[in-house]
């Protein structure tokens, strides 16, 4: 590991354990957006209104396709896609990657069972104050639970990719049993 690399790494354990935020709060609108995604390695239009027509959505931005914490969080997903899906909800990854790598991405990482869209302009994570704080053209590693009105219903940010899965699938299971649909 090169001496940049060291510090890159030092910041980021550093970041995960001190000031990390997420300025979207629960009960805000989320930013609508339409983009180019893959799934399954097919290229797809995604629209935020159109899957919130279905149900919550879990909306997760990540780094760097293809990095050590954004394929573990990738599979971690794409292991309880199902367990969303019972729940009414669909998974949606946002990275800066193209769609050329999303779509790689979406074959291995995310085992063809979620889109991960392509933010190349950065412009979705911007929208979500999604930005990693020592390195603004990459993704924080941060979640929302997006409910059917297109509110926030949770947030969580970390960049240790182990907790997210279990942190939104907690509160979307909580959102559910009282029954709100704001």
């Amino acid at each position: 590991m090169g001496a940049w690399s060291k510090v890159i790494a030092a910041m980021a354990l550093t970041a995960s354990s001190v000031c990390v935020y997420a300025a979207l709060d629960v009960g805000e609108l989320a930013p609508k957006f339409t983009t180019q995604a893959a799934i399954a390695g097919n290229v797809i239009k995604y629209s935020l209104s159109d899957e919130l027509k279905k149900g919550p959505v879990v909306l997760y931005f990540f780094p760097l396709a293809f990095s050590d914490g954004c394929s573990i969080e990738a599979h971690n997903f794409a292991e309880a896609v199902e367990e969303y899906s019972a729940l009414g909800a669909t998974v949606i990854g946002v990275s800066r990657d193209d769609i050329e790598t999303q779509k790689k991405f979406s074959v291995s990482e995310c085992r063809g069972k979620f889109a991960v869209a392509s933010d190349v302009d950065q412009s979705i994570m911007k929208s979500y104050d999604a930005v990693l704080f020592f390195r603004s053209d990459y993704a924080n590693r941060v979640s929302f639970v997006i409910s059917p009105a297109g509110k926030i219903i949770y947030q969580y940010n970390s960049l240790n990719p182990a907790k997210h899965v279990a942190n939104t699938m907690a509160a979307l299971k909580s959102w559910r049993e009282l029954g709100v649909v704001k």
